[in-house]
């Protein structure tokens, strides 16, 4: 599935991933393959996604997420 994270000045990640794992206002929770459609807010913690077997890490403040047709989109502050 494709990951874009997005800050307001610059664009931070933009490619596949296996997975991400993201800091929902009402708790941490994690996007696959095939994920159903959903807009959430986000709290302030760490975004986590795998490429292959590589984990990556963002740190952020808040933002909001969106997941639709295997694309995650990340707007953060």
């Amino acid at each position: 599935m494709k990951l874009k994270i997005i800050a307001p000045d610059k664009t931070l990640f933009e490619g596949d991933v296996r997975m991400v794992k993201l800091p929902g206002t009402l708790g941490q929770f994690t996007v696959l393959e095939h994920h159903a459609p959903l807009v959430s807010t986000l709290t302030e913690g760490e975004i986590i996604y795998k490429i292959g077997e590589d984990e990556q890490n963002v740190d952020v403040r808040g933002g909001v997420a969106e997941v639709r047709d295997n694309q995650v989109t990340v707007c953060v502050n």
